[in-house]
């Protein structure tokens, strides 16, 4: 007899030289209460410490709702939008690869889109070593970093979703084509989807009644590179920005660097995906910035 395992749920978590923070988060995964089927998808992005080899170990690899997908390098946008396509979810929620959960956080963070309300969301997030204050999303500042809202109490909308965790209809992450692909390594990935998913129309709520825990750590395992920062953002600009806004981002970059970025990001077809957001879209980034009174 087939034993077809088919989950309302999938918990993609990309992962890069975690070491045991991975094997927490996995346990908390399975520790906590929910009344929805889940899968967890588990995308190890050409970890170096062997972070994620305990999943092929029993018991972990005894468990069929939860996979281990090995990618090459691939940065954090694609590891998620591969982890989407080898799910099976009706529901996505991409979670980094240190957290800590709370019974019936699944139930809770999804009610939203369930009930029509949003179509992706964020609980309140807070660092494991300060837990009473958590962050509910985030907004922009004048240069394009993120800054946390605090002290919200009911469902509301937000203008960025943290990639850190936060869930999106599967319908609605394919419709807009995900994480943008084009991105190269880490930085600007949730800012960019979620700039994509309002002015595609939809909507991104924080759910302050969810709280999970952050391990918020001082340096990264992995290297980052300023000039794929300045790369994902300028690309980010030309796909849904407007000609002023597009300088600023390149007035960021300091001009020492941009006309090499920019030259870099035309070169990958960004003008083509332009012309398509542009197209579909249903408000203006002018519209987005007045909405969220993000002074850019």
């Amino acid at each position: 007899m087939l034993n077809f395992y088919m989950p309302l749920v999938s918990l993609i978590i990309p992962v890069k030289n975690e070491g045991s923070h991975i094997k927490n988060t996995i346990n908390s995964v399975f520790q906590v209460k929910t009344n929805y089927s889940f899968e967890t998808i588990v995308v190890d992005d050409a970890s170096t410490d062997g972070c994620c080899d305990f999943l092929s170990q029993s018991p972990y690899a005894d468990l069929p709702r939860l996979k281990l997908i090995r990618s090459k390098g691939v940065g954090p946008a694609n590891a998620r939008n591969i982890g989407a396509r080898h799910s099976l979810g009706q529901y996505l929620i991409f979670c980094d690869a240190h957290l800590f959960f709370e019974d019936f956080w699944i139930d809770h963070l999804l009610k939203p889109i369930k009930d029509g309300l949003a179509n992706g969301t964020t609980p309140g997030i807070a660092d494991t070593k300060s837990p009473n204050f958590p962050g509910y999303g985030m907004t922009l500042n004048e240069h394009l970093r993120v800054e946390w809202y605090s002290n919200i109490n009911t469902l509301a909308p937000i203008a960025v979703l943290p990639a850190g965790c936060c869930a999106i209809s599967r319908n609605v992450f394919f419709n807009i084509g995900g994480f943008d692909t084009g991105f190269k390594g880490w930085g600007f990935e949730d800012i960019e989807i979620s700039i994509k998913m309002w002015l595609f129309g939809y909507k991104c709520y924080v759910q302050p009644v969810v709280k999970i825990l952050h391990v918020f750590r001082k340096s990264q395992p992995y290297l980052i590179i300023p000039d794929n920062i300045h790369f994902n953002m300028l690309r980010m600009a030309y796909s849904h920005f407007n000609k002023e806004r597009i300088y600023k981002c390149k007035s960021l970059i300091g001009s020492h660097k941009h006309s090499k970025i920019n030259e870099s990001v035309l070169a990958s077809e960004v003008l083509k995906q332009r012309k398509n957001y542009f197209s579909r879209r249903k408000y203006s980034d002018e519209w987005y910035m007045n909405t969220f009174n993000i002074p850019f």
